[in-house]
């Protein structure tokens, strides 16, 4: 019942106790106990919000692979500084292969986009090689965790 209830708070994180009792069939007290014990077993992370990135025109997204001049912790931390301090970057990710990491940002124009990677990627002095995919089109965008391996 609590990988439904996870496969539920998914899709609707901000769903009443009573409209997932409904769903679920138990208790909206039931329900606020498991959603309870599973926030604090750190299966829940955090509940947000999802905003929709062209309403607010952001109508650029990319992806951003980051090649570093040299490995060594002090450059980490000095793009995790960097990624940390540029609100258009929302994720970032270390790799193994060719780059060093990854960036999916969003802005509001190619001019802005553009303005990112000449004008603070490339000027940023641990950085030695920047390459961009432009996002043209969303087949999925979706937060949602696979969890049929735990039935």
């Amino acid at each position: 019942m609590d990988i439904r209830l996870l496969a539920a708070l998914q899709k609707a994180g901000q769903a009443s106790a009573a409209d997932l009792s409904k769903q679920l069939g138990l208790s909206a007290s039931q329900i606020g106990r498991r959603r309870q014990r599973l926030e604090q077993a750190g299966f829940i992370d955090h509940v947000v919000f999802r905003l929709n990135a062209k309403g607010l025109g952001l109508d650029v997204q990319a992806f951003i692979q980051i090649q570093t001049d040299a490995q060594t912790g002090t450059a980490h931390q000095s793009i995790l500084k960097l990624v940390n301090s540029q609100p258009q970057i929302v994720a970032a990710w270390t790799l193994t292969g060719e780059a060093d990491y990854i960036f999916r940002v969003f802005c509001p124009s190619l001019p802005d986009l553009n303005d990112l990677i000449q004008n603070t990627l490339l000027a940023h002095p641990a950085i030695g090689r920047v390459q961009s995919q432009i996002v043209m089109g969303e087949l999925l965008d979706d937060t949602a965790l696979p969890l049929d391996h735990l039935v």
